[in-house]
């Protein structure tokens, strides 16, 4: 069917062409294109080593790209230091949660509020109601509204990656991305985070990192396999699923 005269397809969140890093001559990421679009949950799979840490890494600005371009939001990233792509509107959950265990929910959650991360911020910062609030209503949307003032090191470990989740939903990030965020979660909380995700993928992209297929099968848009560095195969969780390369280097392990 022909788009009407005028119209333009809308522009990915992120786009990643041509993009590589060695490392000792090593290629852990090899002339990958990638594009990401609004509103979208993509994850990506993949065996160990095929470069799914190194792609989150390159794309906050941890590693530098040997050659390519990552183009979040019309803006060049490979150029930008790391906080500035955390400005920029680029959120980076970590494998293992890291949240400020002597500390309250509220006041994890109100240490990531915007206006508190700057020097000058932290200094005259103030719990106004507009922080209240926004904290509040992040508080609802991980759960952790009954635990609010609950030092964080009595939370269950989904608790804690909820809480980390939320930290960086209280900067409201364009781009989330997650790296194994239900690895050691029950089965209830995994079902719970797979809700929260649908919901937090609302106006904006999500982008995760999983080994759990089930998981992956209840949030995922659209799912990428790499392997050794380079995408084998790209799709719906059905489509990868009955790729013969995929189950031949991934799923058949």
């Amino acid at each position: 069917m022909s788009q009407p005269s005028g119209f333009q397809m809308p522009k990915p969140v992120l786009a990643i062409e041509g993009l590589s890093v060695s490392f000792d001559g090593f290629k852990a990421v090899d002339d990958l294109n990638l594009y990401i679009d609004r509103n979208e949950v993509r994850v990506v799979i993949g065996p160990n080593g095929a470069g799914k840490t190194t792609l989150l890494d390159l794309i906050c600005g941890k590693t530098k790209a040997t050659t390519g371009s990552i183009q979040f939001e019309n803006r060049e990233l490979t150029k930008m230091r790391e906080f500035d792509i955390v400005r920029a509107g680029v959120g980076r959950k970590f494998q293992n949660p890291s949240i400020y265990e002597n500390l309250t929910v509220f006041e994890n959650l109100e240490m990531s509020y915007p206006k508190g991360r700057k020097v000058w911020g932290a200094l005259f910062f103030k719990r106004t109601a507009e922080v209240i609030e926004r904290v509040e209503q992040i508080a609802a949307e991980i759960m952790l509204t009954d635990n609010l003032y609950l030092q964080a090191d009595l939370l269950s470990h989904g608790q804690k990656q909820w809480l980390e989740i939320g930290m960086l939903l209280m900067q409201d990030p364009a781009l989330l991305m997650l790296d194994e965020p239900v690895a050691g979660m029950s089965v209830n909380e995994r079902a719970q985070t797979a809700e929260l995700l649908k919901r937090i993928s609302k106006g904006r992209s999500v982008l995760v990192i999983e080994h759990d297929m089930e998981f992956v099968k209840s949030i995922a848009h659209k799912v990428t396999v790499l392997h050794q560095g380079r995408i084998l195969a790209e799709g719906s969780m059905d489509a990868v699923q009955s790729n013969p390369k995929v189950i031949e280097v991934y799923l058949g392990h």
